[in-house]
């Protein structure tokens, strides 16, 4: 039962302190809604929740990334930008696919409206 207490506090942590986790989870929720609105496949809603989770994952790790960076130095250091760099470079790539599978799933649905 710790482990979720900390799993908990580690969401409650990452939204009062990091805005673009909370975009990603109100995108999250929109894309929920769409996929309850056009009625999309079982199929549809793995790939959805796989990229949702991805993206959610990935911006959490990036944010542990950027505090872990910064209890190491707190002065400029080009290794600690490569870090932080490094680690948001990942989220881009998650929210590219995601954006990319989102668009798979939702285009037919939309042109059908």
């Amino acid at each position: 039962m710790k482990r979720f207490k900390y799993a908990l506090q580690g969401l409650n942590t990452i939204v009062k302190k990091d805005w673009k986790f909370t975009i990603h989870l109100c995108c999250a929720a929109m894309a929920i809604l769409l996929g309850i609105f056009v009625g999309i496949n079982k199929v549809e809603w793995l790939f959805l929740i796989i990229a949702i989770s991805l993206v959610l994952a990935f911006e959490a790790i990036n944010t542990a990334v950027e505090y872990v960076v910064d209890l190491c130095t707190k002065e400029y250091n080009i290794l600690a930008k490569y870090a932080k760099d490094i680690a948001a470079f990942s989220v881009l790539i998650v929210s590219v696919m995601s954006l990319i599978i989102g668009l798979i799933i939702f285009i037919p649905y939309l042109l059908a409206l």
